[in-house]
């Protein structure tokens, strides 16, 4: 399917967000009453990874023509950051967040920390800690060390370090898990989190609670829902990317998760879908988005 075509289909996905959105309020006009969604919201570019590997320019006008503004980034698609945000300025978008790995930020956070600042990222984080099978205390308390240094070399240039949780590390550990463990490790002036969804409901967890238990600890989050039917309870921290479906056909209850996650005070929201028919689901998930109510 040629970009071209993906806008237009995209454009009739913003004209069915719309109308839906006036529909819903026409005929349930008690809605209004309730929290609407506010975001903000975003869009994890690795979304569109396939992409983005084949039309950088067109896919970041793709990015625009969804309707999205803020956007967070996985990689620089080969571009210096400076040329990188200028394209992303002369489309509109604003560059909010980054993904970096874990190896820069333990080897060279002063390097990722010019970075980020070259791109105009208020975040800046890893998704990922390599690890070999089950994670251990050794391993937390390893990576919370990590965190630490990093996130105070990112305050000195004004950019804030999270970890993004991948659902590996909910190992029981004394009276919760290792996720809480690493919590308590790394220090909160210098360490946010973003939650994503799908990796605390796949590992077993509610995040709902979490959310509850860690307030402000949580800055950012990871808008994804997993299929119905989906066995939930694995450490693995992968599952097929099929099992992301658009939000609100999941087994996620999101009144109760976004209310939450405004009362945690959750800063920037950033669709994350990985499947492979994401220009399909984008739509039906800023449909749902808009009409929700909590």
């Amino acid at each position: 399917m040629n970009l071209k075509l993906i806008r237009a289909i995209t454009l009739l996905g913003a004209l069915a967000v719309s109308s839906g959105c006036q529909f819903s309020a026409d005929k349930n006009p008690d809605l209004g009453k309730m929290a609407s969604f506010k975001g903000p919201l975003g869009l994890q570019l690795y979304s569109l990874r396939e992409q983005f590997a084949k039309d950088v320019p067109g896919t970041v006008k793709l990015v625009r023509d969804f309707g999205f503004r803020d956007v967070e980034l996985a990689g620089t698609y080969g571009l210096v950051p400076e040329e990188l945000r200028a394209l992303l300025a002369v489309n509109h978008l604003n560059a909010v967040a980054g993904h970096f790995s874990y190896e820069r930020f333990r080897d060279d956070a002063e390097g990722v920390a010019k970075e980020a600042k070259a791109l105009g990222l208020d975040y800046a984080g890893v998704a990922w800690v390599p690890h070999q099978g089950q994670v251990t205390e050794e391993w937390t308390r390893e990576t919370a060390k990590v965190f630490n240094r990093a996130g105070e070399v990112l305050a000195r240039h004004g950019v804030k370090f999270f970890y993004h949780n991948h659902g590996y590390e909910f190992v029981p550990y004394g009276d919760g898990t290792l996720f809480d463990l690493l919590m308590k490790e790394t220090k909160p002036e210098f360490v946010s989190f973003e939650m994503d969804v799908v990796w605390v409901v796949f590992p077993g967890q509610n995040p709902v609670k979490l959310l509850e238990k860690y307030g402000h600890r949580w800055a950012l989050m990871h808008v994804k829902d997993l299929k119905k039917g989906v066995a939930t309870g694995s450490l693995s921290g992968g599952t097929d990317t099929k099992n992301d479906v658009a939000v609100g056909t999941g087994q996620v209850d999101w009144p109760a998760l976004l209310r939450a996650a405004k009362q945690a005070g959750v800063k920037y929201y950033f669709i994350e879908d990985e499947s492979p028919t994401v220009l399909e689901q984008l739509p039906q998930t800023l449909m749902y988005l808009e009409q929700v109510r909590f």
